[in-house]
């Protein structure tokens, strides 16, 4: 008897330690170039949130990547124009406040919304990008940082001179999630052929999941 409760503490044990490890939601992204495991930030729930809801809908499984910019970003969900504040915007379509963190920032792989030039800098709901980016040296940093009045910590330096990324756009654009399997997914894509404004020949549709904390585990032996 005495075994029998040892064990089935040692279990609830374990599924509590596990749920906590999976506190964070994870989607999968799937193109026909390949597919990636993206983990959500807790610290911004109000576009964590948004996508959730999104992703769930299955919203964006009937968009795209529609703009490649290898070395840059990789563009999907809505264009630019279906946001033109003079038409009339779906539902789906609004602006969202911008959740900035100077611990999240733009480093490669990295998943952000898409925005218009408004003054609040405020999200685009339905647009998203994911960070491909390039390496930048300390005297480029210290530039980027003078330019834009933002500080780049230490590690954030070191993250940008080894795995690259956009650092120009940390604090001005809301980053909610990072690729935390299948990066190669970026040079897939950005391997597609585009034309001079990043627009690809080929349509590369994209099909987005929320995974279950079962999912994620086996997802991320």
């Amino acid at each position: 008897m005495k075994n029998k409760m040892i064990f089935l503490a040692m279990f609830f044990m374990a599924i509590t330690t596990a749920n906590a490890q999976l506190k964070n939601q994870f989607v999968k992204i799937e193109t026909a170039q390949g597919s990636c495991i993206i983990k959500l930030y807790d610290e911004t729930p109000i576009h964590r949130d948004n996508f959730i809801r999104l992703v769930k809908s299955r919203y964006f499984d009937a968009t795209t990547f529609n703009r490649i910019l290898k070395g840059f970003v990789i563009q999907g969900g809505d264009p630019d124009s279906l946001y033109d504040k003079s038409k009339t915007l779906k539902p789906e379509q609004k602006w969202i406040k911008p959740e900035f963190n100077a611990a999240l920032y733009h480093k490669r792989g990295v998943l952000a919304m898409g925005r218009d030039d408004n003054k609040a800098k405020e999200s685009f709901t339905t647009q998203i990008y994911i960070v491909d980016g390039r390496t930048y040296t300390d005297e480029q940093l210290n530039a980027i940082e003078k330019k834009n009045n933002v500080h780049f910590s230490e590690s954030q330096r070191e993250v940008y001179r080894t795995r690259g990324g956009t650092p120009m756009l940390d604090q001005n654009y809301t980053v909610f999630g990072e690729i935390v399997k299948g990066m190669n997914l970026i040079d897939k894509i950005t391997a597609v052929k585009v034309n001079k404004d990043g627009n690809p020949d080929k349509e590369v549709w994209m099909k987005i999941t929320l995974l279950t904390p079962k999912q994620v585990a086996n997802a991320l032996k």
